[in-house]
């Protein structure tokens, strides 16, 4: 059986960030053939359509999205795409995980969308913890004041899979969290 951690994350990379490496063209809100990446992932792994469906629905992060023949990442993209998303008002607290090695810049610049179109949150600090497990070093959590940020004219976008986006988070709307106060 093809590896489905593997099948995803090559996924991720051609549907946010490189759709060339697997013979894609996204349209300009991020949809791709799904026939074309069914094949690319075939030749590269050995897996069937029906593989690549299932990877899809059983994805626990909810990364993807197909609709009919088309196929796309529902959010964290660094090529230039519209997900048609309309803007939301966010919870009054949303967070973000992050190491501490990061921290002083973070603090300094606010949070980036570095390469990625918009700067991810979490509405819970259980999933913003999940986020900063994937890197080596000290996990650090950051409150993000997004109703304040609302207030002063922020715009915020809930993606499908319940990920909120936004521009940027400047410094003075961002507190670290201490290991006392964290569940």
């Amino acid at each position: 059986m093809p590896n489905d951690i593997q099948i995803s994350k090559f996924m991720s990379l051609v549907l946010r960030y490189a759709p060339e490496e697997a013979g894609l063209t996204l349209d300009e809100n991020g949809w791709a053939d799904l026939s074309t990446l069914c094949t690319a992932i075939e030749r590269k792994f050995g897996a069937s359509s029906a593989d690549v469906v299932r990877v899809v629905d059983e994805n626990p992060k909810k990364r993807f999205a197909i609709e009919g023949d088309r196929i796309r990442a529902v959010q964290g993209h660094s090529v230039d795409v519209d997900l048609g998303l309309a803007p939301a008002t966010p919870p009054p607290v949303l967070y973000h995980g992050t190491k501490e090695e990061f921290l002083r810049a973070i603090l300094r610049e606010g949070l980036t969308s570095q390469s990625r179109q918009h700067v991810h949150l979490s509405k819970d600090v259980e999933t913003a913890r999940i986020v900063a497990r994937r890197r080596k070093g000290k996990d650090v959590i950051l409150r993000v004041d997004s109703a304040a940020m609302a207030v002063n004219g922020a715009t915020f976008f809930l993606s499908d899979n319940g990920v909120w986006l936004t521009d940027h988070v400047p410094p003075r709307y961002l507190l670290e969290i201490s290991e006392r106060e964290l569940p």
